[in-house]
């Protein structure tokens, strides 16, 4: 073999190695990518049910007396961490203190942005998928497992998957809600929501509404009892 020749089988083995190399770091890459993909898309399947129980007169996306002398406005999108701390720690005790007592009527309605940019929008389809349960009565039941479910801002918790379990789980017709869904029913009302929310001058969820103030989570109580003060 000459020299010519013995260049060339060199090269031909470098660029195979080179190859080899390639097609490695392909292989890492995609196995890297399929894993981050698996650990944030929760399967339909684990689902965490929620226990709580209303004993209040319920009216679509209000709760309460519709008497009562003061009306709380909750605006929250399903995605945002916050508004599930304040689910999970702070609303019970308004449940109890000023719902239950008939001190107030309150009424929830979605703030939903944070899927914004997102090939399916967790924010905006939880919001439309309340909205389609609110149609059998169930809204504030599905709202609670929506909450009992987050696990932060866009990592698969309300996939389209996940909410229709989340209707299963409920013993909502699977069907109506299903189409109810798959039609876009509600993305119109939930972008209004967002309107409605955004012209009351909030910029931040959980956010409340009381007597034309914006108001936040630690702010909430003691505006409630000012204005029963009055």
């Amino acid at each position: 073999m000459n020299r010519q020749e013995l260049v060339k089988n060199r090269r031909k083995q470098k660029a195979k190695g080179n190859q080899t190399i390639l097609f490695v770091v392909i292989a890492v890459v995609i196995v890297a990518v399929a894993m981050v993909i698996l650990t944030q898309i929760k399967p339909a399947a684990d689902i965490v049910a929620a226990d709580r129980e209303y004993t209040v007169p319920m009216n679509g996306l209000t709760l309460g007396d519709p008497n009562a002398p003061i009306e709380v406005i909750e605006f929250a999108d399903f995605q945002c961490p916050a508004c599930y701390s304040y689910w999970m720690n702070l609303e019970p005790t308004i449940y109890e203190n000023y719902i239950v007592t008939g001190k107030i009527k309150y009424t929830y309605s979605p703030y939903s942005f944070l899927g914004r940019g997102q090939s399916w929008d967790e924010s905006v389809k939880a919001a439309e998928a309340a909205y389609c349960a609110n149609d059998q009565g169930k809204f504030w039941e599905f709202r609670d497992i929506i909450f009992a479910n987050h696990n932060g801002e866009n990592l698969g918790a309300y996939s389209r998957d996940r909410l229709f379990a989340f209707a299963k789980e409920l013993g909502l017709d699977e069907n109506s809600f299903k189409n109810c869904l798959n039609s876009d029913q509600y993305y119109e009302q939930v972008m209004a929501d967002n309107n409605f929310a955004s012209g009351t001058g909030s910029t931040f969820t959980p956010s409340f509404l009381l007597d034309g103030q914006v108001l936040n989570a630690n702010e909430l109580i003691q505006a409630i009892e000012n204005k029963l003060a009055e």
